[in-house]
């Protein structure tokens, strides 16, 4: 089966529906409402369009899909002109807009992994290319930088939307509150020394909000993505050859 990027869109000269305005809208749900929730009939309904219009412009669920990551990977490309010209920067900015536009949609990462891709995919691998050009390592290195950028990045989101779960599940106050009879048990145990030495005398709801802030601050992102890119830069300053797995 041919791709959606393969087809063009209906032939005419002025579509009632656009590609992009499907794939918000599909976008829309999926963020109210979780993933689960869109389906041709919804996205059809959200358009103001019959499902069976809605058939006219996109064929499949999996086209559908392909559209909906596609937007979001226009939300992750770095507009032209402003790509900084030094590596660092470069994977920097990537990586914060990656970030920020999967944390604008935390279920994408788990729901989406069927899909096609599509040109802003290709767009946004051309950015990570270009960012890394410059360095005078072999292509699996540069591809290897590339990807540990990306691991993290995708890492953090998952973990973030994890912690985001529970603490829209339950508020943090009832949280802290049903875990520490248990906790409290466990750590008086003595197996857990490091544990125990790290709640020490103090309180011990108080040392489980600092964990929950720490856990939870803003700033998190960007500290360990700076003392990643520190890492790869020390690595690339040694003058030795990139240790090349493969």
């Amino acid at each position: 089966m041919s791709s959606i990027w393969d087809r063009p869109e209906p032939g005419t000269r002025k579509p009632r529906h656009s590609r992009e305005q499907i794939a918000a809208a599909a976008l829309a749900i999926a963020d109210r409402e979780g993933f689960d929730a869109v389906s041709m009939r919804r996205v059809a309904e959200e358009v103001g369009a019959g499902t069976m219009t809605l058939y006219h412009y996109v064929r499949t669920k999996a086209d559908l899909i392909d559209l909906m990551d596609d937007a979001i990977m226009g939300e992750v490309l770095i507009p032209d002109g402003e790509l900084p010209a030094t590596w660092r920067a470069a994977m920097r900015m990537i990586a914060c807009s990656s970030h920020a536009a999967f944390l604008r949609h935390p279920w994408a990462l788990r729901a989406m992994t069927d899909s096609n891709g599509g040109p802003n995919g290709l767009r946004h691998f051309e950015q990570s290319l270009a960012a890394v050009a410059s360095l005078e390592i072999d292509t699996r290195a540069k591809l290897e930088l590339m990807g540990i950028v990306d691991d993290y990045v995708f890492g953090y989101v998952f973990r973030s939307a994890e912690v985001t779960a529970a603490l829209t599940a339950r508020a943090t106050d009832e949280l802290i509150e049903g875990l520490l009879p248990h906790f409290e048990l466990q750590i008086r145990s003595g197996d857990y020394p490091h544990i125990q030495a790290l709640f020490g005398d103090a309180d011990t709801r108080q040392t489980w909000e600092l964990i929950v802030d720490v856990m939870t601050a803003e700033s998190r992102f960007e500290q360990g993505l700076d003392l990643l890119l520190d890492g790869i830069e020390a690595k690339l300053a040694g003058g030795g050859a990139w240790s090349s797995a493969g």
